[in-house]
């Protein structure tokens, strides 16, 4: 009896591994092991580095939202206006705690009533902080930030467009902005609240929270850039401690873009952000504000994104000399050492910003500029490309400009005349010829003895040019004729060679 156990126990334990090996996939052969072997390390497309590029994939889609393992479906709380007013603080945390809850906004099938109710609570959060006094007690200030926190910080997704321009493509906006746009409102309501006590905010508040702040500046997402823009500058005012933190950290973001990336999407909004508060620097300026003009806003000039933000830019140039003239010579000379060469647009952009600084330009610090200046404007004015030539010309309609012109006239007519007086005469574009010609007559008017010598100068030399230039021809004309000379003679010389 035993005996027949024993035999059946090992009959099915061989059957059972028999079953077992069927089921494994038989293991291919020696050569063509070696085969695949040697196609994983040629093809770049095998199936592990296919694997990798779809777990990547996955990674930078799951960073645009972020969900939870397991989500809960919310149910809708009492609303805060018809709850008790001894029930409503507890019920205001309830409801900050609820709107923790964070959904795939990519998925636009799944969740809608929890997505509906956390929006509908965000509302209610947002009228409530707007319209309430005494709503923000200490007990208060850790579940707010830990809301804002957990709905607005997290990683920006890589751009859907690796060769994306803010000039061409439209923006990768944010999926979750149903959600998002309602928090940020809640931030500024919250900051704006007459209630908002600074001194118990700073512990939540900090510089940590403000770097997480500043990377969000890089969204694509226009709308998300603006309300940041306006919440760092309301923390800027609130936060002392803060200030020279943020100013520090923004110097940083700069200097990052200028020589590392070539890339920040909020640079727009941080230079409107340093606008206003260079408005409010303290005089005498400190030498950290000094240098963070020379050493990171003019070197800002040699992005190749300028057209998104220099408007912004010359604001805060403009802002700086307005607070201290004696840096005119400085920022000028600066903007002349960055001029571009071959690109047409950022040399209308230059001139621009030229023109907004004379607007602004002390007739002292004029005389020390004017050389070097309107040496670059004369090449301008130069310019075949008819738009830089156009807004270099348009100097002469400011008043302003005038002025200063006429009253160093001694010295700017003669660095202007020679390129005015050949544009004149030789440029394709009718409109700047036209443009020259009032030009020239506005000069004319201002000192005519010192024009009719530029005049008679110019021609002069123009005359003594060509005499020159008739004079080489003349005599190049003989030898051109003996080189030619040379042939008949060289191949006489050879036929000789040849015939001894």
């Amino acid at each position: 009896m035993i005996g027949q156990l024993c035999c059946l126990s090992v009959t099915h334990a061989v059957t059972s591994v028999e079953d077992a090996l069927q089921q494994v996939p038989p293991t291919p052969p020696v050569e063509q092991r070696c085969v695949f072997t040697c196609m994983d390390k040629v093809d770049g497309f095998t199936r592990k580095s296919m694997r990798k590029a779809q777990k990547q994939k996955k990674s930078q889609g799951s960073s645009q939202f972020r969900t939870q393992s397991s989500l809960v479906e919310l149910s809708p709380l009492p609303q805060l206006k018809d709850a008790p007013s001894t029930e409503q603080q507890d019920l205001f945390t309830q409801k900050l705690q609820q709107c923790c809850m964070l959904f795939d906004f990519m998925d636009t099938v799944t969740d809608l009533k929890s997505k509906e109710i956390k929006r509908a609570a965000l509302n209610e959060l947002v009228d409530y902080v707007s319209t309430n006094r005494g709503v923000l007690t200490e007990a208060a200030y850790p579940e707010i930030i830990n809301m804002i926190s957990t709905n607005i910080f997290r990683t920006l997704p890589p751009s859907e467009n690796p060769d994306f321009d803010p000039e061409e493509d439209e923006p990768t906006l944010e999926a979750s902005w149903p959600h998002t746009q309602l928090v940020y409102e809640f931030l500024l309501r919250f900051l704006e609240n007459p209630d908002f006590q600074p001194s118990m905010a700073k512990r939540y508040i900090d510089q940590k929270f403000v770097l997480q702040l500043l990377e969000l500046f890089d969204s694509e997402d226009p709308r998300e850039r603006d309300f940041l823009k306006t919440i760092l500058h309301r923390i800027y005012g609130k936060f002392l401690g803060l200030r020279a933190f943020i100013r520090k950290q923004i110097n940083n973001n700069f200097l990052r873009f200028i020589y590392e990336t070539d890339h920040f999407n909020g640079v727009a909004e941080l230079l409107e952000i340093l606008g206003s508060i260079i408005n409010g620097f303290a005089l005498p300026l400190k030498a950290e504000h000094k240098q963070f003009l020379m050493k990171v806003l003019i070197p800002m000039h040699t992005a190749k994104s300028l057209a998104l933000f220099h408007a912004q830019l010359a604001y805060c140039i403009v802002q700086f000399l307005e607070k201290d003239p004696t840096l005119t010579e400085p920022v000028i000379r600066g903007l002349l050492k960055f001029w571009p060469k071959t690109c047409s647009q950022k040399e209308v952009m230059f001139l621009g910003e030229i023109e907004e600084i004379l607007d602004v330009i002390e007739p002292t610090q004029f005389k020390k500029v004017q050389e070097p200046l309107f040496k670059q404007i004369s090449k301008c004015v130069a310019n075949p490309h008819f738009q830089v030539a156009e807004r270099a010309l348009y100097f002469w309609n400011n008043e302003y400009i005038l002025s200063l012109i006429e009253e160093n006239i001694d010295k700017v007519l003669p660095i202007m005349f020679g390129s005015l007086y050949r544009i004149s005469k030789e440029h394709w574009n009718p409109t700047i010829v036209a443009l020259v010609y009032n030009v020239l007559k506005t000069l004319m008017e201002m000192n005519s003895v010192l024009f009719d010598e530029l005049t008679s100068s110019y021609k002069a030399e123009r005359q003594r040019n060509h005499l020159n230039r008739s004079y080489l021809t003349q005599r190049s004309r003989p030898k051109a004729h003996q080189k030619l000379d040379i042939m008949p003679r060289a191949k006489r010389f050879r036929n000789k060679l040849e015939q001894k």
